[in-house]
């Protein structure tokens, strides 16, 4: 007798959403909460250290930005071994760098270049848990409400821990020096603990690399009421076989066209945002606002960063096709709204912008993350997030950079907003291209806005 044929992805696609999913998504949330406290903490070291260690600004925007250079060679470099190796041990490892460097950073960091070192080492870990985390989240959640889970399983993590980094700095710094921040940080060594036991491979990977016998167990989990029924079918997987990363496969003419400009949207994109996150509690303070008040816009712009990017999320989720109109106009709306902070001042102002800012800049890159990963096959989507969270941080590092060096030369931050909301308004004329393109019947093109 004939054993039934099942197609792993569309039982994934048609999932109804389970316990399991949820505990994994509760899980990658706990996880990238604290990527997302670990990458936004060193905007508040800024204030103790620049001082005692006669930082220019242009060196103190290099100390915000000295871990997202160790976090593009994990971004970029992890693919080959994820989509080879599994996501499962990748991720596992990128946990563990992080845990390591978190606690050495306040017990060996005494100086620029210590500091700036320790956070580099950092980076190659958090390199890693954000695509992955982003390409767990696509391979696992249904497609119906594929943006939306990632937003619930990813954005939301990230957006808390840049706000619990933010809390940290308000209450906790004063007292303790800028080293509690990373005390706080040691405590996801509890969380990767749970991960070793609680995380599976990715559902996709195995049917890609044909472990056949593990994917049978843990669709069983994902969709318990067909448990039975997967003992007795036969797994049939679409997409090529899982193997390295090659930089040709991403710029091949099935995506050529989505790469270059998904590399140059989150470019621009991580340029505004690390610019502007990274210098707020400094420029807020120039601008009149109080110690705690400043540090406290931070938390505020991750907060809104999550609002924004689950109401993006959801757009896109009824109108895949119209994910990158829905994108462009958030980042328009952003870009726009910063650069009105060089024509105006004021408390309700500041406060306001900085929520539109989060809401619109931020929510708009969470987005891109999870519509990066369906632009992809199983086979490269690890690569294909990878490389554009790399190259998105080439941007990351030059925009705290660059913020410092503008101020240098011209005494006051104006020339940042014009660099950041000009930065965000060429991104949304970026992404908004790849909604032409769909139109003209474009292979590229049409891939990434149907994932």
């Amino acid at each position: 007798m004939d054993r039934p044929e099942v197609d792993v992805h569309e039982e994934l696609a048609t999932a109804a959403v389970s316990p399991f999913h949820w505990r994994l998504g509760i899980l990658i949330t706990l996880i990238t909460l604290f990527d997302g406290y670990d990458t936004f903490n060193p905007a508040y070291v800024i204030h103790y250290v620049a001082e005692p260690w006669g930082l220019a600004p242009g060196q103190a925007g290099f100390l915000v930005s000295s871990g997202l250079v160790g976090f593009l060679i994990g971004a970029i470099g992890h693919g080959a071994i994820a989509d080879r190796f599994g996501r499962r041990g990748t991720f596992l490892a990128g946990l563990w760098i992080v845990n390591l460097f978190t606690v050495l950073t306040p017990l060996l960091a005494d100086d620029f270049w210590s500091f700036c070192g320790l956070r580099v080492l950092t980076g190659l870990g958090l390199g890693v848990l954000l695509p992955l985390g982003t390409t767990f989240i696509n391979e696992l959640a249904p497609k119906r409400i594929s943006n939306t889970f990632s937003l619930w399983g990813v954005t939301l993590g990230w957006s808390l821990g840049g706000m619990a980094a933010g809390l940290a700095g308000v209450f906790l710094t004063p007292s303790f020096g800028w080293q509690a921040l990373y005390y706080v940080g040691a405590l996801s060594i509890p969380v990767t603990l749970i991960a070793h036991r609680v995380l599976p491979e990715s559902p996709k990977f195995l049917a890609a690399a044909g472990r056949t016998d593990e994917l049978k167990t843990l669709l069983g989990r994902l969709r318990p009421e067909r448990r039975e029924f997967y003992q007795t079918a036969t797994l049939r997987s679409p997409e090529a076989t899982a193997g390295g990363f090659s930089l040709g496969v991403l710029l091949t003419p099935r995506y050529r066209r989505v790469s270059v400009t998904i590399w140059a949207t989150a470019f621009l994109s991580l340029f505004a945002i690390f610019g502007l996150t990274g210098w707020i509690p400094t420029v807020m303070m120039q601008r009149g606002e109080s110690f705690a008040a400043s540090f406290g816009f931070g938390a505020l712009m991750q907060a809104m960063s999550f609002v924004g990017g689950l109401t993006l999320a959801t757009l896109a989720d009824r109108n895949l096709r119209a994910a990158p109109l829905y994108l462009a106009a958030w980042w328009l709306v952003g870009g726009l709204a910063v650069i009105m902070l060089v024509f105006a001042g004021g408390h309700g102002l500041n406060l306001l912008i900085v929520a539109v800012a989060g809401f619109c800049i931020v929510g708009a890159q969470h987005v891109l993350n999870n519509f990066t990963a369906g632009s992809y096959d199983t086979g490269v989507r690890a690569s294909g997030v990878g490389m554009m969270l790399g190259i998105g941080r080439i941007g990351a590092i030059l925009g705290p950079f660059v913020a410092g060096l503008l101020q240098q030369a011209t005494g006051g931050p104006q020339a940042v907003f014009w660099a950041i909301g000009g930065s965000a308004v060429v991104a949304a004329v970026a992404i908004g291209s790849l909604r032409a393109t769909a139109r003209d019947g474009s292979p590229s093109a049409t891939a990434a806005v149907a994932p």
